[in-house]
């Protein structure tokens, strides 16, 4: 990272975030030495294995991570070797993808107060999992194994719950916070830099057919158990409340709450899916 990126203010006694936020080019090689680093302070006996198998035991970033996709999603069907075999010819196909999932580490490690290195969302959060399981059937949507791709999508439902249709397209420095709950339909789009908390959906009105799903644009945060339903726009820059019913498109940089979602406050500056604030504007009430 530049020395601009490196700049740190303080978040809380367990971590300092990077800030500004990465948004260019993230090297996995240089992230995986990062990672390689953080590993080395693993002393603990009874994890020291689970340390070695998921990153130690591996050259390079996209190595680990196939290995780990095949971990998490083999099953009986389709064994943890055959899996990660595939997940290893996928990102050499399309190298994009191994790019976008070091760059969605680094966002988590930018955004989530409660991470401090690069290992722990690597090994343990499932909703970096999920998000990169996602990466993977995408691929095998697009390219004529549809039924491959539908096994990830059921196997990540199962293990995370975390259900994301194979068809729906992420960007890049994507962040699942927690994960569990989250639902995202077939033709969602979530543009770069989105956080999303548990429980939130990304669904159809139950009505239509064809292009029926939300798009949500950069830098959007969506709080805890929101339902943004319909095909509506999310605008740049927009925040939604926790427990939040969304019907209808919400303009850029304006924050919305309630069942049905209405904006409150002024417009905003700035991107709130970088700095996780979830707090509402200054509201006047009148009785």
């Amino acid at each position: 990272m530049s020395e601009k990126q490196s700049a740190v203010i303080p978040a809380n006694p367990r971590v300092s975030r990077v800030w500004p936020p990465t948004l260019g080019h993230v090297d996995p090689d240089v992230l995986w030495q990062e990672i390689l680093s953080g590993a080395c302070g693993c002393c603990d006996p009874l994890v020291k294995g689970l340390v070695a198998t998921g990153i130690r035991n591996h050259a390079s970033f996209r190595g680990a991570l196939a290995a780990l996709i095949g971990r998490k999603l083999g099953d009986r069907s389709v064994a943890d070797d055959a899996l990660a075999e595939l997940v290893t010819e996928v990102f050499e196909a399309d190298p994009d993808i191994v790019h976008a999932a070091a760059a969605d580490l680094v966002a988590i490690r930018e955004r989530d107060p409660a991470t401090a290195d690069y290992v722990t969302p690597f090994l343990f959060f499932k909703g970096y999992h999920a998000v990169q399981s996602h990466r993977v059937a995408h691929w095998l949507w697009h390219n004529d194994r549809s039924y491959l791709a539908l096994h990830l999508q059921s196997r990540c439902s199962e293990l995370f719950a975390v259900d994301i249709h194979p068809a729906a397209r992420l960007g890049r420095r994507i962040l699942l916070d927690h994960g569990t709950g989250i639902v995202i339909g077939e033709t969602s789009v979530l543009e770069d830099d989105v956080s999303l908390l548990q429980g939130v959906t990304l669904g159809g009105t139950g009505k239509n057919v064809g292009d029926r799903h939300p798009k949500v644009r950069r830098g959007v945060l969506i709080g805890a158990g929101a339902k943004i339903l319909g095909n509506i726009e999310i605008g740049e820059g927009a925040k939604v409340g926790a427990g939040s019913i969304v019907l209808e498109s919400v303009p850029p940089y304006t924050t919305v709450v309630g069942n049905p979602a209405r904006i409150v406050g002024t417009r905003h500056s700035g991107l709130p899916a970088f700095t996780m604030d979830q707090m509402l504007p200054p509201i006047d009430y009148i009785i």
